[in-house]
């Protein structure tokens, strides 16, 4: 690439973040959080758990570990102190001041300890599974220190109550958002020591189940670690029952193709979306105006279908608030969407065992709809969450009918460059019985998409 066109890639990239560059300041957080404090004060909670990295160490032992590529795969076990109930809100994690921080008030590192990939992991594993003999590894987004992706998933796991043991896997990210296509890269660079540690997770004998969560970029190194297990494998480990996927940074036309590899027998896959998503949006404009899949609507066609089809639990947070301006960790600030996580979906539960589907139960208690849920018109048409379940889906069939013909008799499908295409309920419906294509799942083009599918 010319010298000059570099200078006008880069012009380009920064004309677009300059609308971004106002919501994520640190606000002039300290720098070195992950000296050992050695504390655990009386009232305070603590999170013990194993942060796998592909990054390469600092030489300030504050820092850990720096945003470079590191060797290999490195162990610690860290012990995270949160400060009491009433001194923090939950969803967020609260940064120190200044250093070091007040464990009353703040997160705070209270233990680093370097340990041994093979026996040292298993040995804390040992310690620290639970009976159900669960365990969830986290995948941290775009723009993050190794500080922040440790802090981020102690708050997941507190706040959510899930009964796992935690693990963190942190790649290399410079932590800028002028270095998105150095973290993108990095992903590609930690994909194999991540699936390392799947294994090693998978192999364990203690191990009992696995759930898999991943955020933004982090999406994309979580599928493709999957991805590669599958096709060296024959098959993703059974332990691997639940990916977690929020807010996906992921070319919906590649998501496709990721999917196409598990062959109908990998893990269930459950994917938080938000179309108000700003940070998706960047992406999508540098990545060639092609949708992000944490951005899609997958009430429209040709999603809600594929969607169905494919098996893939897709709940909506669009119209869920967060104190998060780019509307990006709406899965971590959310106290109902993290219960969520650690209540049913780490359980494995499908998020229908109760008389009503989670599409009306979450839409009406989380979400704040409980003025829509009442009214058939308002679920059918622009149902605040949208769970692809059978028992949400029948629900959903009778309230429909119920209304009349009149509601739901036209879907819209949205080609690639953003037009319009009228569809049918009779020409949405299909969908056939029987195994998808997944290979057809991005099509957005309803001609190509029904060519693909064999309906032309």
């Amino acid at each position: 690439m010319s010298l000059a066109l570099q200078r006008l890639r880069k012009q380009c990239v920064v004309a677009l973040l300059v609308p971004v560059l106002g919501l994520s300041g640190c606000g002039g957080r300290p720098i070195g959080v992950m000296t050992p404090t050695g504390v655990s004060l009386p009232g305070t909670s603590s999170v013990d758990m194993l942060v796998a990295t592909t990054r390469a160490p600092s030489e300030d032992p504050a820092i850990l570990f720096s945003g470079e590529r590191g060797t290999g795969l490195r162990l610690d076990a860290v012990k995270v102190s949160i400060p009491p109930k009433g001194n923090r809100e939950i969803g967020q994690v609260q940064w120190p001041q200044k250093l070091p921080g007040d464990p009353l008030k703040d997160f705070t590192t209270v233990s680093v300890d370097t340990i041994d990939k093979a026996q040292g992991g298993r040995s804390w594993l040992k310690q620290h599974l639970p009976r159900n003999r669960r365990m969830m590894i986290f995948v941290h987004g775009f723009n993050n220190r190794y500080e922040e992706a440790v802090y981020r998933f102690a708050q997941i796991v507190h706040d959510s109550g899930a009964d796992v043991a935690p693990v963190v896997f942190t790649w290399p990210s410079r932590a800028s958002i002028f270095d998105y296509n150095y973290d993108k890269e990095s992903t590609n660079y930690s994909r194999d020591a991540l699936e390392e540690l799947l294994q090693l997770a998978a192999d364990d004998p203690a191990v009992g189940e696995i759930t898999v969560m991943a955020h933004s970029m982090g999406t994309w190194l979580a599928v493709e670690a999957l991805r590669q297990m599958a096709i060296r494998d024959g098959r993703v480990s059974a332990k691997i029952g639940n990916v977690i996927l929020a807010s996906p940074d992921l070319d919906v036309d590649v998501f496709g193709q990721q999917i196409a590899a598990f062959q109908g027998k990998g893990p269930h896959f459950t994917i938080f979306v938000s179309q108000d998503d700003r940070a998706l949006l960047l992406s999508r404009r540098i990545s060639g105006n092609i949708d992000r899949l944490g951005q899609i609507d997958p009430s429209i066609e040709p999603y809600r279908s594929a969607l169905e089809r494919a098996g893939i639990t897709v709940i909506d947070l669009t119209k869920l608030k967060s104190g998060d301006k780019l509307n990006h960790g709406k899965f971590a600030e959310s106290p109902d969407v993290v219960k969520l996580i650690g209540s049913r979906l780490v359980a494995g539960q499908t998020i229908t065992d109760s008389e009503v589907g989670l599409g009306e139960a979450v839409g009406s208690v989380a979400l704040g709809a409980a003025q829509t849920v009442g009214n058939a018109a308002s679920v059918a048409v622009s149902t605040p969450i949208a769970v692809f379940d059978p028992r949400t889906r029948r629900n959903y069939g009778r309230q429909v009918e119920r209304l009349g013909a009149s509601v739901g008799n036209t879907l819209t499908s949205v080609d690639t460059v953003g037009v319009s295409v009228g569809e049918t309920a009779e020409e949405a419906l299909p969908r056939r019985a029987g195994t998808v294509n997944s290979a057809c799942f991005a099509i957005r083009d309803k001609s190509r998409a029904d060519a693909c599918d064999g309906r032309r």
